[in-house]
Formats: structure tokens, sequence, C-alpha cells
């Protein structure tokens, strides 16, 4: 082999993309030491992402002050790429669960952040911000997020206040008059690989609300105040949003994506590949590696081993996906661009125990792999 192409998801609580890449990267040498080796990382939206696109493209790593889920000061950050052209901004970096810890609570925590890295992110000149939806402790549908960038939300005294969670009901005005200019003519595009949509028994608060420290009566709460969120925002913005695929994504940021930030959502891997250019880096590939913890019928909804053999099968480049586990279902796959599938786990134990030899079964998988290609390509 001359050219090998490396993409794989993380495989969620053992090996981060970047580490599965290196694995695969050493071994691919060791069999073809003159292949050259090209390794994209990829991350969903969340934590980790703006590492990842800086691993992939290179580029600068941003630190800027901001509040965080509770509007306390932090330090945060983005990714310039693109020759500082285009922003890489995860949410999870200034409103995480991780930031929290044994202070979560959905109905006062804030994207107030998110919106301030945005505006850092504009001041520095950027044509294009890529924001990854994913990970984070909030329930406020990117209220927060707005008011950094100058949308006001009044209450029914005619006073301004910073929605959370809590305090969406209270909504009775949004004025985005006052908007940053600086905004305009700024392409957003937001990650975003789920379908949920704003309220609802599969919405933000019901689905996710629980996970950020949410009580059965706190969810039920949290959902009044996305539906009556929406309906201030089709009446004052004339929009929408409550029934787009993916508005209840993060809280139902991004819902607040596309009314305050005239944002697109669009699957993550799809950006990733757009951003990277993957059409011209498959060109001229012997073969693609991909891979995520588990391939299922989910998979198939166009994630990142399903979005990469789509890409690749127009260029006739094979795909090996190497996965941690593979579910009963998925024939369409190799319909949709992949040549083989292989599981690392080589012997049957529980995840609690196998998750610790995951390096391990990686190594011993791809290896296997690659002598196998070696002895058809003698």
């Amino acid at each position: 082999m001359k050219k090998v192409v490396l993409i794989p998801d993380s495989f969620k609580g053992t090996l981060s993309s970047a580490k599965i890449c290196e694995i695969i990267e050493n071994r691919t040498k060791n069999y073809f030491p003159q292949c050259k080796v090209v390794s994209i990382p990829v991350a969903d939206g969340g934590e980790g992402s703006v590492d990842c696109f800086l691993a992939a493209l290179g580029g600068e790593k941003v630190f800027v002050t901001v509040k965080n889920p509770y509007f306390e000061d932090m330090t945060s950050f983005f990714g310039l790429i693109d020759n500082g052209n285009t922003a890489v901004i995860e949410m999870a970096a200034c409103a995480g669960l991780p930031l929290v810890e044994d202070r979560k609570n959905p109905m006062k925590t804030t994207t107030y952040g998110v919106g301030q890295l945005i505006l850092a992110a504009v001041n520095r000149g950027v044509k294009k911000i890529i924001v990854g939806l994913g990970g984070s402790c909030t329930n406020d549908g990117g209220c927060g997020a707005a008011s950094a960038v100058g949308i006001k939300f009044f209450n029914d005294k005619g006073e301004e206040f910073i929605p959370t969670g809590g305090t969406l009901k209270d909504i009775v005005k949004i004025d985005v008059s006052e908007k940053n200019e600086a905004l305009k003519g700024v392409e957003i595009i937001t990650m975003c690989d789920i379908d949920n949509p704003m309220y609802g028994p599969t919405g933000a608060a019901h689905v996710f609300a629980p996970q950020k420290g949410a009580d059965p009566e706190m969810v039920l709460a949290l959902d009044e105040g996305l539906k009556h969120l929406a309906e201030v925002i089709k009446k004052d913005l004339n929009m929408d949003v409550s029934g787009i695929p993916g508005a209840g994504a993060a809280g139902a940021m991004g819902a607040g994506m596309i009314a305050f930030f005239n944002s697109k959502l669009k699957m993550g891997i799809e950006t990733v590949l757009d951003t990277v250019d993957f059409d011209s880096v498959i060109a001229d590939a012997d073969m693609v590696f991909t891979g995520e913890g588990k391939i299922d019928t989910q998979s198939l909804r166009g994630k990142v081993v399903i979005g990469v053999a789509k890409r690749a099968n127009k260029h006739n480049v094979p795909v090996v996906a190497i996965v941690g586990g593979a579910d009963e279902g998925i024939d369409a796959a190799y319909d949709l661009g992949i040549t083989s599938i292989f599981t690392i786990n080589r012997l049957p134990q529980d995840f609690s125990i196998s998750r610790y030899k995951s390096v391990e079964n990686m190594t011993f998988a791809v290896d296997n792999i690659l002598r196998l290609i070696k002895s058809i390509r003698k």
C-alpha cells in the first residue's frame, strides 16, 4: 500500500480517535514502511472536537475568558483553522457537564459563554464558524448565547434578563435589533448528530435533562419552558423551530443556533469531511480505515462510519471498519460503502473487563488485518 487514510470515531470510554489513529499508523508503518498515512481524528461536536480539527488540519488554539455555566469567569478556548478564516467552537468548553460536577442543575445553567466564544472568534476576523453541540449541562434553548451577542429578552414587567432553563417561561418578548453587527456575513455551521425535536416526549428535556441533574418534576418544567420559548420565537422572529430535527440537541441549543444565529444544523461527520476536503484526500488512497465503539442500526443513519463509507465509495476506495462490537441488522452497511467490518474483542468478556484491554485488542486486530493485506499483495 502506498497511501492509507485513517478517520475513526472514538470508542466512548476507552479509546480516543487520536489514539486509534496512532495505533493503526504504527502498525501500518511496520508492514508498509513506505506507506503515506493520513490521520484525521474525529469528534462528534462534543469535548475534544477542537483538538481533533487542529490535529487534522493544524492551526491555533486561542484562549479567552468567558462565563462558565454559572456565570462565573473561566478560561475557555476555540480553534482557528484554514489560515485563520474558520473558527471551531465546542460548547462543552464552557457549558459542558464536567464543569458543574456536583452542581448539576439545568434550571440555572447557561450557554452565555458559548456566545462569548462566538463573538471572540468573530473579532478575530473569521468568515466561518463551526459550532459543535454535545456534552452540555444546559437546557436554555441557546438564550444565554443569544444574550451574549446582544439579543434581548424581556419579561412581563418589561425587564431585560438572561433566561436559563428555569426562566424560559418568563420570556414575553425577544428583541434582535441590537444583535452584534459583526456577526453579519459570518457563516455559522452547527455540528449536530441527533434528530430530537425541541420539546415533547423525545425532546431536549425529557431525553437529556435527567443526566444533567433534573428530577421528573424539573423535566416537566424545563419542557414547558422550551415549548413557551418556541412560541415566543414564532411570534417575534416569525420562525417555527420546534419540530426541526436536531432542534433539541444540547438542551435545545440546536433550536437556538437556528433562531438566533441563522445557523444550519449539519451532521458532524459531513462537516468534518467537507472541512478537511476528504474527497481530495482519498482520491489517490489505497484504503480507508474507520471505526467506532459499536456499529449498529443507529450507525446506518449516517454517523462517522457510514458517512466516511459513502464518500469513499464514490471514489471506489475500499473501507475497513474496525469496531468494538457489531450488532445484528447491519448488512446494509456493505451496500453503503463498507468493504469489511472487524471487531477488536478477542474473548467473550464483559465490557467492564474488556475496556481495560482496548489498546491491546485494537493493536492485535489491526496487526492481523495488515498481515492479511500484506500476504494478499505479495
